[in-house]
């Protein structure tokens, strides 16, 4: 069995514990992706899918393993996600059908490439400590303009090493506000 793994954020560049059995590819499905998660271990403002966003680019790669069950615990224990919520770990293959809009438009994109098997991280997003709360634009800004030190650096870098074609409505405003372009290496268009 071939299992892909879609990424938009950090995964791209720290996969940690997950076994990649190639590179990021460019060319995964178009998703709903906006800077809309507070992560609870790092000063990140984390991309994550949100419904109401307008459409993204994503990569994907291969996985060095065969079995759902281990892709779905890699990608679960490099997210830090607590086993007592499965449903973060996006699955889809034959027998995992689509539950959702975002899932169907993945699962078209995983028949199209004959990849037999996905698995993506489906958070929720978070704010001010209350999942599922999507931030304003204003609060994002306010938010990210009072960080300050190694914080505001870990929040920034973030942001500025997302890949750069994944052009959200909020990462315009905080290029716009902020000045936080994307760094030389998020001009990317394949990564080995």
């Amino acid at each position: 069995m071939h299992i892909a793994v879609i990424a938009w954020g950090s995964l791209l560049w720290k996969p940690g514990p997950l076994k990649l059995a190639s590179g990021w590819h460019p060319g995964g499905p178009l998703l709903p992706l906006e800077f809309v998660r507070n992560s609870e271990d790092t000063p990140e403002l984390a991309l994550a899918l949100c419904e109401r966003a307008g459409l993204s680019p994503s990569y994907w790669a291969y996985l060095d393993t065969q079995d759902l069950a281990s892709a779905r615990t890699m990608l679960r224990e490099r997210e830090k996600i607590d086993p007592a919520r499965p449903e973060w770990i996006g699955t889809l293959s034959a027998s995992h059908g689509a539950t959702s809009a975002v899932a169907e438009r993945i699962d078209a994109w995983r028949l199209q490439q004959g990849i037999d098997a996905v698995v993506w991280t489906a958070v929720p997003a978070r704010f001010a400590g209350s999942e599922g709360r999507i931030p304003s634009a204003q609060e994002v800004l306010h938010w990210l303009a009072t960080r300050t030190g190694d914080e505001r650096a870990a929040a920034e870098y973030y942001i500025r090493r997302t890949p750069a074609h994944v052009d959200t409505r909020y990462r315009r405003l905080i290029e716009a506000v902020l000045g936080w372009r994307p760094l030389r290496e998020a001009h990317v268009t394949r990564m080995l």
